[in-house]
């Protein structure tokens, strides 16, 4: 099983380095969601869930709908965080652009340079973060080596997002890896896989939900009257039951119309969960950093390198 993590984390590296080179002046957030995803199905891996591009004061969430037109701008502070599963085993992982081209009058010197001391700081506590990891490790240590790290640059962490323990075929878990010292003595154990994900931002450090829903999970088999609805949930059980997926992918598959009512009245008899976009609460911008390890004896292995 430590092979497919280590495998998967391989396909996410390359695909994360070369995906982070489309983030320019211009981009279409669809395009480069579409790329990532395609390209994980291209190394006869799954997608562990859909592709998130969330920009400036969102922290996470956020993918494309079908005919998105969101566009990437200069100077935006561009999260980018996938996922791929090989035999089941994930790798998770998230990097901060920020994104080149010709800068307009919307950002000001001080902010573009704001902009990168964000991203070294989400950087700085996910190093903090796994200079931490051994067997044995209580999950408040991780937190608070990866609170002091990004306090060093004046700036909080978001402290109601959290990093979380792997299993196949299963994104999250059961551990939540903490980005502050919440006391919890949990201490990890020698083999677990775990993805750590410190979140900076010039703000208080909390986010809520934002509008819309992108993202779902499925949650349980419900009867339904509507013959399509059914269809869609059948579809879901088969190919998406155990992690997230798209609302893209199945407006794609099943038409805008028909696909976002089955979505609609499938969350509101949660037979599935929506996920809504998470924005700084005071619009503040945030940066991401996340790798994905594996606990040992005296340290870690990190797979998505």
């Amino acid at each position: 099983m430590i092979d497919s993590y280590i495998k998967a984390g391989k396909i996410v590296s390359k695909i994360r380095t070369d995906a982070s080179k489309m983030i320019k002046e211009g981009c279409l957030v669809l395009d480069l969601v579409e790329y990532v995803e395609s390209e994980i199905l291209k190394q006869d891996a799954e997608i562990a869930f859909p592709c998130n591009v969330s920009i400036n004061e969102v922290a996470a969430h956020y993918t494309s709908p079908a005919n998105d037109k969101t566009v990437i701008h200069a100077g935006d502070l561009v999260k980018l965080d996938l996922g791929a599963m090989v035999n089941g085993c994930i790798a998770d992982s998230a990097v901060t652009v920020m994104a080149e081209g010709n800068i307009d009058e919307r950002f000001t010197q001080d902010q573009i340079n704001e902009n990168q001391e964000l991203i070294e700081a989400s950087a700085a506590g996910l190093e903090a973060a796994i200079a931490t990891v051994r067997a044995g490790v209580e999950l408040n240590k991780i937190g608070a080596a990866v609170h002091e790290a990004i306090s060093d640059f004046d700036f909080n962490p978001i402290f109601n997002l959290m990093g979380h323990s792997l299993e196949q075929y299963n994104l999250h878990a059961g551990i939540s890896v903490p980005n502050y010292d919440n006391n919890d003595t949990f201490k990890l154990d020698e083999g677990q896989a775990v993805a750590i994900e410190p979140f900076a931002t010039t703000g208080i450090g909390h986010v809520n939900d934002a509008p819309g829903h992108y993202i779902y999970s499925y949650m349980a088999n419900k009867p339904f009257r509507m013959k399509s609805t059914q269809k869609v949930l059948t579809y879901i059980q088969n190919n998406n039951q155990y992690v997230p997926f798209s609302g893209r992918w199945i407006t794609d598959k099943f038409g805008e119309r028909r696909g976002g009512i089955a979505l609609k009245q499938l969350s509101d008899a949660m037979a599935i969960y929506p996920y809504a976009p998470l924005k700084e609460k005071q619009g503040c911008f945030v940066s991401q950093k996340e790798h994905t390890l594996i606990v040992e004896k005296e340290g870690c292995t990190v797979t998505t390198l």
